[in-house]
Formats: C-alpha cells, structure tokens, sequence
C-alpha cells in the first residue's frame, strides 16, 4: 500500500481516465477534478470531501470511500464492484445510470436521492438513509436494507427480490409495481397486520 497523502486539496485538476490503482487519500478535498472514465482498484479515500467532481463512467473495484462527502458530483454510468462506502453522504449528485455490485454501503446518506433506474446488486446497505429517495424502476436485489430509512421513497416498478426489507413501512412508500417474491410478501402481509397462514 502506498504511503497515503493527506489533508492535501485538489481543485481543477484533469485526471481524465486516470489510473489511480491502490492510491490512498486521507482528509482530502476534491473540487471540480475531471474523473470521468478514471479506474481504480483497491484505491482507498478516508473522510474525503468530493465538490462538483464528474465521475462519469468511473469503474471503481474493491475500493473505499468511507465517511466521504459527496456534493453536486455527476456518477453518470459510474460503477462501484465490491466496494466500501460506509457511513458516506452524497448531496444534489447526479446518480444515474449508476450500477452497484456487492460490496458495503451501510449509512450511507442517500436522502431524496434521484435513484430511477439505478442497479444495486447484492449489496449491504444497512441503516442507510434512503428517506424521500426516487428507486422507480431500479433493480434493488440481494441487498440487505435491514435497518434502513426508506419513509417516503418511490418504489414503483422497482425489483426488490431478494432483499431485506424487515425495516420497510409498506404503508409509508409508494410501491405500486414493485416486484417482491414470495417470502418478502409473507414479511409485509405481517407487517401489515395480517395472519398469515
């Protein structure tokens, strides 16, 4: 592992499909850096605050970005394999098409967040902060949403097969359309105060 650089800012820099492999970043400030089409692998970003950034088609795999500040960044067809995120907020970002592939994203603040059409694949999401946020059409399968804020959000049309939704209110979201299989229809009927039987 690299020696990581810290408390450092970068603003207006071109790292237009940069390779940033395994570098670490802790306590950095990002504004308005140029990532569109950047890789990394098993990079590592800590407490890092990300300003106006364009991860445009970033491919992200078995890195970190934990307790990371995300404002007004652009992750248009940005994909995340097997990363870490957690305890991370992201803020008026532009979040779609985005895909995500297991990895950690529990506490993750995502509230009102325009996720229509995004893909999150078997990844944890424990507690995290999905109040408010638009999922309409998205694939939400295999995630574990245990404990997770999800007042307010639009489910409609979206495919929950496979994911923890012991935390979800279904009176409290909008789902007309979702796809749920047959042992979550079995939670949310009892959720909803039904025997079932």
């Amino acid at each position: 592992m690299p020696e990581p650089t810290e408390d450092a800012t970068f603003r207006h820099d071109d790292w237009y499909a940069e390779d940033l492999a395994d570098r670490h970043f802790v306590r950095c400030e990002f504004f308005h850096v140029d990532l569109t089409e950047a890789v990394s692998r098993g990079a590592v970003f800590t407490e890092c605050v990300f300003g106006n950034v364009a991860f445009n088609a970033s491919r992200h795999v078995d890195s970190a970005f934990t307790r990371c500040v995300f404002k007004r960044c652009n992750l248009f067809e940005a994909e995340f394999t097997g990363c870490k995120l957690v305890g991370s907020s992201f803020d008026q970002c532009d979040l779609r098409p985005l895909r995500v592939d297991g990895g950690d994203w529990s506490f993750v603040a995502l509230p009102g967040a325009d996720l229509r059409g995004v893909r999150l694949t078997d990844v944890r999401m424990r507690e995290a902060d999905l109040a408010g946020a638009d999922l309409t059409g998205a694939t939400v399968t295999g995630v574990d949403l245990s404990g997770a804020q999800l007042h307010g959000s639009r489910l409609l049309r979206a495919d929950l097969r496979g994911s923890d939704l012991s935390a979800l209110d279904p009176t409290t979201v909008q789902r007309a359309g979702a796809l749920i299989d047959a042992e979550q229809a079995v939670l949310l009927a009892r959720a909803l105060g039904f025997q079932v039987g």
